[in-house]
């Protein structure tokens, strides 16, 4: 059975507050790792109202403690905002705490727009052209201490946290490739380039310490619902932040809306729809038939599911359903 997981922003929404936003992201974490879904990652995402997951490994950590079996991660950490020193001590720290349940994904954008990101990097240029060094230099802080080390992080060297790389790009493939690393690609709002970059990572893919064989997944937004008019009115809150986004207008999420094509100008529809166009939107036989086509065309090793809800409740009832489906195709596989 292909694994089913999950990415989460901890939606911020209107009238609603980061406090309970982490609420919502525990109760989806235990509801989904009841259903059997395999991962729960948290992204990195900077001075954005509508996300709460700034601080993601302290939001990883109150996840995995209130969970039990799920694995927990990040989808990402931005890895030139941080010095990898830091990020091995954060993430070994997690992996002591929840031996064999931490992930850590790795992706080279800032998070943010490009004012933050100049705050949280100071040097910009200079932080993303080395990621690729970084992220050895993160293997390097994860290996063994070898005798008479004189810098070592503890927690951190030699635990085992699998490393991923994200990205939405042929760089970000062709460096996983490279490195023997898992990679996993960001189709749920950059889906321009992914059958190419999965062409290229599985190509060029050189076995590691880490992963033998090349190992993808990809990342798709599902809004489930008992009708199709119900997921659909539902999806709109995603479609109203990135058209917000667009504007330069990013902001907590909104209630679904009756109407878009009243909120939209032609030109923000045409951009929101190509960057959506990795969206699966109705009843659960509905999402079935479109996901069926994605894994049947690109067989990735692992889906990845994100949607942006208002309504918490909603998201639960669509990652019910989504199980649903999973189950069918595990039964059609067999």
């Amino acid at each position: 059975m292909i694994p089913f997981s999950v990415l989460d922003l901890a939606p911020i929404a209107q009238g609603s507050s980061a406090s309970q936003a982490f609420r919502n992201s525990v109760e989806l974490a235990q509801e989904v790792e009841r259903l059997g879904y395999h991962r729960f990652w948290l992204a990195e995402h900077h001075g954005m109202a509508g996300i709460a997951s700034a601080a993601t490994a302290v939001v990883i950590g109150h996840v995995a403690g209130a969970t039990k079996t799920i694995r927990v991660g990040s989808g990402g950490v931005m890895l030139p905002n941080h010095a990898p020193f830091i990020i091995a001590e954060q993430f070994g720290t997690l992996n002591a705490m929840y031996p064999g349940r931490i992930d850590l994904g790795l992706g080279r954008a800032p998070g943010t727009d490009q004012a933050t990101a100049a705050a949280l990097r100071r040097d910009l240029n200079a932080s993303a052209d080395r990621f690729p060094a970084d992220v050895q230099e993160l293997q390097h802080w994860f290996s063994e201490a070898e005798p008479g080390q004189r810098i070592v992080a503890v927690p951190g060297a030699g635990q085992a946290v699998p490393i991923w790389l994200l990205g939405s790009s042929l760089f970000s493939a062709q460096l996983a490739a490279h490195m023997g690393l898992p990679f996993a690609f960001a189709s749920h709002f950059a889906p321009e380039h992914m059958e190419q970059a999965i062409t290229l990572y599985r190509d060029r893919f050189m076995p590691s310490a880490q992963l033998d064989a090349p190992y993808v997944m990809l990342t798709a937004n599902v809004f489930a619902a008992d009708t199709d008019a119900e997921a659909q009115r539902l999806a709109t809150s995603m479609q109203v932040q990135f058209v917000n986004l667009v504007r330069g207008m990013p902001g907590k999420v909104q209630p679904p809306i009756d109407d878009m094509e009243s909120y939209w100008r032609p030109d923000e529809k045409a951009w929101v729809q190509r960057a959506l166009s990795r969206s699966f939107i109705g009843t659960a036989e509905r999402v079935e038939t479109g996901l069926r086509d994605l894994l049947d065309t690109f067989k990735p090793d692992e889906l990845m599911i994100s949607g942006h809800f208002f309504d918490p409740q909603a998201r639960l009832h669509s990652y019910r359903l989504l199980s649903e489906v999973r189950e069918r195709l595990d039964v059609d596989a067999n």
